[in-house]
């Protein structure tokens, strides 16, 4: 598969003087990555809430560098695109979408979006790309708590990361949720980190909850 350079998106051109309407047409019209991105840009740039369906639905494009500038723009426009991707998330039948509005959910890191987090944490899964979303959701655990200020909050993303942390055989989930509690730094965080230690087995993960208890 031809490898498409981000970098040349600026090339194309995007009449933004056209309605949102029309440039939402474009998009689904749109032949090539390079334009699709332009004008996914230019969607974004409005800023209101009738650009946020169009960049959802850009997240089920065939080309992951469209994909990936869909989700970034959504995380840039948190504040509009926030129930609108909690929403879609339930709604959704594409794994592959789910998978990005997580990643988009994480990296806002909205109180809001703790229900789906702890959901996705705590399924069981059997491929690594889902594996892969598990540790997405719980580093997104990990901002929820850094930046709450709802002590219930606060907890239930320390009671969610503990699970993750001490139960699961994944040892790079565990890896990702020693990240998190050690970023949420509580004193309930740092105990469960200090009773991961007696217990894990990787070495790779026993040398980060220690840098964790170390305050690195």
């Amino acid at each position: 598969m031809t490898q498409f350079d981000v970098s040349q998106a600026d090339c194309t051109s995007v009449r933004v003087s056209d309605s949102l309407e029309n440039i939402i047409e474009q998009l689904r019209a749109s032949s090539t990555p390079a334009e699709a991105i332009a004008i996914i840009e230019a969607i974004a740039a409005y800023r209101t809430p009738d650009a946020i369906p169009p960049l959802i639905e850009a997240l089920s494009h065939h080309h992951p560098g469209v994909r990936a500038v869909a989700t970034s723009q959504l995380i840039q426009l948190a504040s509009l695109s926030l129930e609108a991707l909690i929403s879609t998330y339930y709604t959704a039948t594409d794994q592959g979408v789910q998978a990005h509005i997580i990643q988009a959910l994480a990296q806002i890191g909205d109180c809001q979006a703790i229900a789906i987090l702890e959901e996705v944490v705590g399924v069981s899964v059997a491929n690594h790309c889902q594996g892969n979303v598990r540790r997405i959701a719980a580093r997104g655990l990990g901002k929820i708590g850094s930046t709450a200020i709802d002590a219930q909050i606060i907890h239930r993303a320390v009671d969610k990361l503990s699970w993750a942390l001490l139960s699961p055989e994944d040892w790079a989930l565990r890896y990702a949720a020693a990240l998190s509690l050690a970023e949420i730094g509580t004193q309930e965080a740092i105990a469960v980190l200090q009773q991961a230690l007696t217990q894990e087995s990787d070495r790779v993960v026993q040398i980060r909850i220690r840098m964790a208890l170390a305050g690195g």
